[in-house]
């Protein structure tokens, strides 16, 4: 693990800065940015947790295995937790971050992609085994397959010798607690978007589905050993927000010729079902903003914080808020169609 040299020097530590100073500099850093056209992405959470999902706490836990981090990533968990991270973009190959302390610091992590012979590894032995793009990205897999994307050696995750950072603070440590927030901040956006961490090693995580296995997945075909879970037709018209139809006998079994009775018989018009509402990202902002309603009105219908709205609102897929959370969007959603 190195640290790339920067260039200038500082004949003397900057005086400590209180937090809430470091915030408003970073408020208007970050203003001037968006001013120019930068989006801006900080890093927030709630409580002391940095990270919550498999993917987050999978990346914590192998940052915190190596040797070389144990004396330096505690240093960034203050600042991950205050909200120092007021900027983390994840693209292929790279973290550009920025962090406030003294000042307002930028940070870069380059990480190297994963080789194409490790990918092809991973990808065998992963094969048939991972029945929808939901389980892999919400971690619900087999332990066999955690193993294979989360081994330290053969897994996804970058090793030390992969990962290489700068800072322009003037602390010439190996990893500055600037650097270590940004570390922690990294698995706060795979708790976000987990597809980010295949973006980052520049491979596709799409790939890793068979067809086959999807549609054994969905329809329950297949011996007991293969089939993990099965969706019902509810389940899969409530997660993709589509109504499936139920087989039909009939497209087997054509019914035998009856004779034509003179008796007319009224035939029931099947009831109306109340659309499903599916809980993704792009659907809660549509619900809201169709509504009216800002985000604490948004956030107090429901009976959550604003924060987790806004968390919700920034996932790219679908979210999993709790049990009377959904039944609150269902019921705003139930609302908005019955005007």
């Amino acid at each position: 693990m190195r640290r790339k040299k920067r260039r200038g020097g500082y004949s003397a530590w900057p005086e400590y800065v209180p937090v809430a100073e470091r915030r408003a500099q970073a408020r208007r850093k970050t203003e001037k940015l968006k001013k120019q056209g930068q989006a801006i992405y900080p890093v927030e959470i709630e409580g002391r947790t940095i990270a919550r999902s498999f993917w987050g706490k999978g990346w914590c836990t192998h940052l915190e295995s190596f040797g070389d981090y144990s004396n330096r990533l505690p240093r960034g968990r203050t600042y991950v937790r205050n909200g120092s991270v007021c900027h983390l973009s994840i693209e292929k190959g790279s973290i550009v971050a920025l962090v406030a302390g003294s000042s307002v610091y930028n940070v870069k992590v380059d990480i190297q992609p994963l080789k194409h012979t490790a990918w092809d590894a991973i990808q065998k032995r992963c094969v048939g085994k991972i029945g929808s793009l939901i389980e892999l990205l919400q971690g619900k897999l087999s332990d066999e397959i955690m193993q294979t994307v989360t081994d330290p050696e053969h897994g996804l995750f970058p090793k030390p010798g992969e990962i290489h950072y700068t800072c322009d603070c003037p602390d010439w440590a190996g990893m500055c607690k600037h650097i270590a927030a940004v570390m922690y901040g990294i698995g706060v956006r795979l708790d976000e978007k987990p597809e980010l961490l295949f973006v980052l090693r520049g491979v596709d995580h799409q790939k890793l589905l068979s067809a086959e296995a999807a549609v054994g997945s969905i329809t329950g075909e297949g011996n007991r050993k293969n089939r993990r879970r099965q969706l019902s037709t509810d389940h899969i018209s409530e997660v993709f927000g589509v109504e499936l139809d139920e087989p039909s006998e009939q497209a087997d079994h054509p019914p035998a010729t009856k004779k034509r009775s003179t008796t007319r018989t009224r035939v029931k018009k099947p009831s109306k079902k109340k659309p499903v509402f599916t809980p993704t990202g792009a659907n809660i902002i549509k619900l809201r903003e169709q509504l009216g309603l800002s985000r604490t009105e948004f956030a107090h219908e429901i009976g959550v914080a604003p924060t987790t709205v806004a968390d919700w609102e920034r996932t790219l897929g679908v979210v999993t808020p709790r049990a009377k959370n959904r039944a609150g969007l269902q019921r705003l959603h139930d609302a908005l169609h019955e005007k």
